[in-house]
């Protein structure tokens, strides 16, 4: 497999309040793709371009009904058939931001989603596991009775196998260890990180999760982080600082931090990656796991929520999930 480039291209977009401005967050993502394919040309080839959560739109509304009726749009849709055509131009895969996603399946329900598109079409839709509780009300896949998808999805590409989460999910080494599991070697972050909690210390979760879920699944990360300015997406202010790290945990290229539209790349050796996976009998920590030891997966923590959330509902499942936690 030939050593390629990835391309974190993080964005700084008004969020939108309906569906119908989303096209032209789409044209100017598909614009960045152009510009990380051509404009790095001369020095490798970019075949992985990340995009960060909320890029089409953020969920500012604080019920599900809202989201539903301003912003919430099928999977697979228009947009998607936009970067499908892109990535066919190019031979690339790219990660979208996320969509807020309807589902026929599920009334009622929001969903916060990825999609991982290639020339072949769609590799993988990912829906976010561990919603940023209490602020988000869409939906974990993970809390609906009768939910038969896959909740941790990993693509075989010819770059590679890949696994996306989004922002609060790596705050959980469990979620990301389920796709290096499954075999991931790349492991995606669709992410809106805001501060203080970005790429500057002493609080830099960002940079410093990261680099950890990279060592501890001897796998690359590819980072793309919101970069809106606090106007754009209030209340919050956005750090950006996307960033590419190796599987030994090395930061191999990071964008500056601070808002702002940004495209930082990086090389990504997959067979030296698979290689080292082979060979390592010190620090193999994916070789070296004691799963039966891990007791305390065996009952739940936090409830599952089911469909009708709300600020309100989330606050009482947190409480409640608390008093489950030993004392």
């Amino acid at each position: 497999m030939p050593r390629y480039w990835a391309a974190c291209c993080q964005t700084d977009f008004v969020n939108p309040k309906n569906r119908t401005a989303i096209a032209d967050r789409v044209s100017a993502m598909l614009g960045m793709v152009d510009r990380a394919v051509i404009g790095y040309r001369p020095f490798a080839d970019v075949k992985l371009v990340v995009f960060p959560e909320f890029a089409h739109a953020a969920p500012i509304y604080e019920t599900v009904d809202e989201l539903l009726d301003h912003l919430a749009v099928p999977i697979p849709n228009e947009h998607t058939e936009r970067y499908q055509k892109k990535a066919r131009e190019w031979g690339v895969y790219i990660q979208t931001g996320s969509f807020i996603e309807a589902d026929p399946r599920w009334p009622g329900v929001a969903f916060n989603t990825t999609v991982l598109i290639g020339p072949e079409g769609c590799c993988l839709k990912y829906r976010k596991v561990h919603p940023w509780i209490p602020w988000e009300v869409h939906a974990s896949p993970h809390d609906l009775d009768g939910y038969a998808d896959e909740l941790f999805p990993v693509a075989e590409t010819e770059i590679g196998r890949i696994g996306a989460a989004i922002c609060y999910d790596w705050l959980f080494p469990e979620a990301i260890r389920q796709l290096a599991m499954k075999g991931a070697e790349v492991l995606v972050r669709v992410s809106a990180y805001m501060d203080p909690w970005g790429a500057t210390p002493p609080m830099d979760w960002w940079t410093l999760v990261n680099r950890v879920r990279a060592l501890e699944n001897l796998a690359y990360v590819v980072a793309c982080n919101q970069a809106a300015s606090a106007s754009h997406y209030p209340p919050f202010s956005w750090p950006g600082g996307s960033m590419i790290v190796d599987y030994d945990g090395r930061i191999l290229a990071q964008a500056d931090p601070g808002p702002g539209e940004k495209i930082v790349v990086a090389p990504l050796d997959v067979d030296a990656l698979r290689a080292e996976r082979d060979r390592r009998a010190g620090h193999q920590m994916l070789a070296h796991l004691r799963c039966e030891s891990y007791t305390c997966y065996a009952q739940g923590v936090y409830p599952r929520a089911g469909s009708k959330l709300s600020l309100a509902g989330n606050e009482a499942a947190i409480k409640l999930a608390k008093h489950r936690l030993p004392r």
